[in-house]
């Protein structure tokens, strides 16, 4: 199972990917976490401790130089290999923590398909290669939004979960992410409810956008506590388990 996690900043993406990853784990399958955010934070939500060694992938320059067969990516490459190999990044540059692969892919030059260079290039590849990957559950944490997601990732992406708030902005945001989400094409896209605070909060959420609602989860103190390290408590665990039954049924 391939699956996206978006939305906008500060909505609780990487909160709600991490919890998927986990759970996935939990229940046997291979996972690998993939930080498509410049701003990378999926390492430490789930609890990596060596982020510093990580090197995102867009900063490979030396590898992706050659790969793509350009000189130098300091120069401007007007030609350049388009399906560069990277069969082998996933192994080679995954940090590995309790069962859990995480890649972090670092920042691409523009949103999807406005970028043709080698780093962003090389980056597309490589995601399209692990959406056709049939032994893993790939998680992506994505930037705020469809940034990363081409169209030929997009196309094996089995669903797209928007992180929704619930303020006219966090729907707002959502609505236009589902908009951009179904341009890709891709087909099972949901909303996850996020920073849940009562009964009023999930009316809104759902009379503004519909009752497509994977699971909500509901504003916790565990998660402030643990200092961004997603820890599951008895009611984080209900709900995710909830999320996980709905995928499992689904897909």
């Amino acid at each position: 199972m391939k699956i996206a996690v978006t939305g906008k900043g500060g909505a609780g993406k990487t909160t709600i990917a991490a919890g998927l990853a986990l759970k996935f784990k939990e229940s046997g399958k291979k996972v690998i976490a993939v930080d498509c955010d410049p701003d990378a934070n999926f390492g430490i939500a789930l609890g990596f401790s060596n982020l510093e060694e990580i090197k995102p992938i867009s900063e490979l320059k030396e590898l992706i130089a050659e790969r793509t067969e350009v000189e130098s990516l300091d120069k401007p490459a007007t030609l350049f290999k388009i399906n560069p190999r990277v069969d082998d990044i996933p192994d080679k540059y995954c940090a590995v923590k309790d069962g859990i692969k995480l890649l972090v892919m670092g920042k691409v030059c523009k949103a999807a398909g406005g970028c043709m260079c080698p780093e962003n290039t090389f980056v597309r590849r490589l995601l399209s290669h692990l959406m056709l990957s049939k032994d893993e559950v790939v998680i992506l944490d994505m930037v705020a939004g469809t940034e990363h997601l081409g169209r030929a990732t997009a196309e094996n992406v089995d669903r797209a979960l928007i992180v929704a708030e619930p303020t006219q902005l966090g729907v707002s945001t959502a609505k236009t992410i589902e908009r951009l989400v179904k341009q890709l094409g891709i087909k099972k896209i949901s909303f996850v409810g996020n920073k849940i605070n009562d009964s009023e909060d999930e009316k809104f959420l759902k009379d503004n956008l519909g009752n497509e609602f994977l699971g909500l989860i509901h504003a916790n103190q565990i998660l402030t506590k643990s200092r961004g390290v997603f820890k599951f408590d008895e009611l984080l665990k209900k709900e995710f388990d909830l999320i996980f039954k709905k995928l499992s049924l689904e897909d």
